[in-house]
């Protein structure tokens, strides 16, 4: 008994506790701190952008700027009504175009055929379009439908946006398709359902959240677009007649910004708050139905 306990005298556990001068260890704590830092330096910009917004914007947001016209150049009041139904309106118009395209290119890409040179030169091009420039998106449209009508218009604008909204739908929802747990698919074809069946029963359903996502955050970025409404849809000091040109939040900003006169700049001030928080509401909705799990 006595040379059992020598012996477990003589072994000594490891010390685990965590040194802070140890050179890891103090490695760590620099990385950390630095990245905590650096993360603070880069929330200044949006934070600053937020302050000045709610005080150069909120003295300004009234009930009448939801429903009036803007005022001319030397009266005052007046509001943004028309621009924020003619955003609604094109950015509409660009989700019933670019969310079924989407959705329907995202499941030949994922499912139907993903190993085919269809597939591959598709998925290409998508990328390439999520990278490209919106002002080009606002060319081809002035070029396809602005010249063909004789006329700026919604319809036009919504087509512009659509371009915008289409790889970013497409490449979130195949995504979220690939991301289908393949048990479930072999489940379903074990049960005798048809490709078809399995797609509209089984993977489109579970697919559903991320779906969403990809289509609100599509939709948050066509919301703030300035440069395709430029050459499409114009701007308009009238309510919303879709086949001439027609106001938006984003040109309204940018119209408005530039004038001498007090009243317009304050509208303009006051339009970039709500699109800020327009924007913001869609990217939170985007992450809550993000983070669901479905059942």
């Amino acid at each position: 008994m006595s040379e059992q306990a020598s012996q477990k005298n003589e072994f000594h556990l490891p010390n685990l506790e965590r040194q802070p001068f140890e050179p890891r260890a103090l490695q760590s704590i620099i990385l950390s701190t630095l990245t905590f830092c650096m993360a603070i330096i880069a929330c200044i910009p949006l934070f600053s952008v937020l302050i000045m917004l709610l005080y150069r914007g909120g003295k300004r947001i009234t009930f009448e700027v939801f429903y009036a016209l803007p005022s001319t150049a030397f009266d005052v009041g007046g509001g943004f009504g028309n621009a924020i139904v003619g955003t609604l309106f094109m950015v509409g118009i660009a989700s019933l175009i670019s969310v079924p395209f989407g959705i329907l290119a995202a499941i030949y890409l994922a499912e139907l055929a993903p190993e085919s040179k269809i597939a591959t030169v598709a998925s290409f091009c998508a990328k390439v379009l999520s990278g490209l420039p919106s002002i080009l998106a606002g060319v081809f449209a002035y070029a396809a439908v602005v010249l063909l009508m004789g006329s700026y218009s919604a319809w036009a604008g919504g087509i512009a946006l659509a371009i915008l909204m289409v790889p970013t739908v497409m490449l979130t929802a195949e995504e979220a398709i690939k991301m289908v747990p393949q048990p479930m698919k072999e489940a379903a074809a074990g049960m005798g359902c048809t490709p078809a069946q399995a797609m509209l029963k089984i993977i489109l359903p579970v697919a559903v959240p991320g779906i969403i996502t990809g289509v609100v955050l599509a939709v948050a970025r066509a919301a703030g677009e300035t440069a395709p409404l430029l050459f499409t849809a114009l701007f308009s000091d009238y309510w919303l007649r879709p086949n001439e040109p027609t106001a938006s939040l984003a040109v309204l900003i940018y119209n408005y910004s530039g004038m001498p006169f007090p009243n317009q700049i304050e509208l303009a001030w006051a339009a970039s708050l709500v699109l800020v928080l327009l924007v913001f509401i869609l990217n939170l909705i985007s992450r809550a139905i993000g983070r669901r799990k479905t059942v």
